[in-house]
């Protein structure tokens, strides 16, 4: 199939891709490149930061399938995708686990005041009886979007000994007992924000989440609690938050892994206060996240080819020596199992495949 990579995605998968399909990468590609080198092709691949606008997606007629090597779909135009059918796989597992990593390694660099002591000591200076932290054990970790990525936070937090609550968009009995096997108590998002002491932010960014994180929720917040957005940066009001942080009557820190602006050379009006994290969209960049990605992405690909090769190729006989090197072996890239009526002579229709 005639695949365009636009992200950077895991080496080993992009090698094993060419292998089998005739792929072309477009990293950090202008739009016209992009558009030019798109009209052909039948899958696109691609991570959050790209933009997969309908004037991108209208270049290219023969486009089946696009596979998000990752969780969100806020850079997708889903109308457009829906209105032509072209089918959307996510991946969002893998990443997400990392997510959730990040979060902690974010709430402990603001709890212990981790940047200023490394600064320090850098420059000479042993500040040891100036340091002073916070422990997480104990205290509230609220979690705004208890999802994906949120559970597995949440999951994180119980077992440092932390009380979690979250809330969902679609609150359920079942899921709060779903919730509540991984330590998470289910409330409203009044209740997580008021009584958290970390707070942490895991919703897709939409029309209802944009600059939901805003004055007036800083205003809410509990005194001294700490912001943690490793959602989307549209989804905190950034001017809100540089005053809150400022006046320093709520927050007493923050730490952002996205942001409203993600470009080359630009500098965030955050990175001149003192107690902020800033990280540039990194949650999911681990070695080990990528490559488990990598690997859902060859194994969608091989089912997809399966796929066209039994319900395209048309009827016709061939010998069972020749079965194997055709069909069964794109069968068994797949990972699942299929059986067939062996014959002398073997019509494609007659073969019998669960793998799909």
């Amino acid at each position: 199939m005639r695949i365009l990579i636009a992200s950077s995605i895991d080496p080993e998968a992009i090698a094993k891709l060419r292998e089998q399909h005739e792929v072309v990468c477009a990293f950090n590609a202008s739009e016209e490149k992009f558009k030019s080198l798109i009209r052909d092709r039948e899958v696109l691949i691609c991570r959050s930061g790209v933009r997969i606008s309908a004037a991108l997606m209208s270049c290219a007629p023969a486009l089946q399938l696009i596979i998000r090597a990752g969780s969100g779909t806020d850079n997708i135009d889903l109308d457009y995708v829906r209105r032509h059918g072209i089918r959307l796989e996510r991946i969002p597992e893998p990443g997400a686990k990392a997510v959730a990593e990040l979060t902690f390694a974010l709430m402990l660099a603001l709890a212990r005041n981790l940047l200023n002591a490394d600064r320090m000591l850098r420059q000479g200076h042993f500040a040891k009886h100036e340091l002073s932290g916070y422990s997480l054990r104990g205290k509230v970790l609220g979690i705004i979007g208890a999802g994906n990525i949120g559970a597995f936070v949440g999951e994180m937090g119980a077992a440092w000994g932390m009380k979690v609550l979250g809330c969902v968009e679609n609150p359920s009995p079942e899921v709060a007992a779903e919730l509540a096997g991984k330590g998470i108590q289910l409330t409203d998002c009044d209740e997580v924000v008021a009584k958290a002491d970390f707070l942490s932010l895991h919703v897709p960014l939409t029309n209802a989440t944009r600059n939901m994180i805003n004055a007036e929720v800083f205003s809410r917040m509990k005194s001294g609690s700490y912001l943690i957005n490793l959602a989307r940066g549209g989804v905190v009001d950034e001017a809100a938050l540089h005053q809150a942080l400022t006046e320093g009557k709520t927050l007493r820190g923050a730490a952002l892994d996205v942001h409203q602006v993600e470009k080359e050379g630009h500098i965030s009006p955050l990175a001149a206060l003192p107690n902020v994290v800033l990280t540039p969209h990194i949650g999911a960049q681990t070695i080990e996240a990528q490559r488990e990605i990598g690997g859902r992405i060859l194994e969608i690909m091989d089912s997809m080819a399966a796929y066209k090769f039994v319900h395209e190729t048309k009827p016709s006989p061939v010998s069972t020596k020749f079965f194997p090197a055709r069909v069964e072996s794109v069968l068994r890239a797949t990972g699942r199992h299929c059986h067939f009526t062996e014959t002398i002579e073997l019509n494609l229709n007659a073969i019998k495949c669960f793998a799909f």
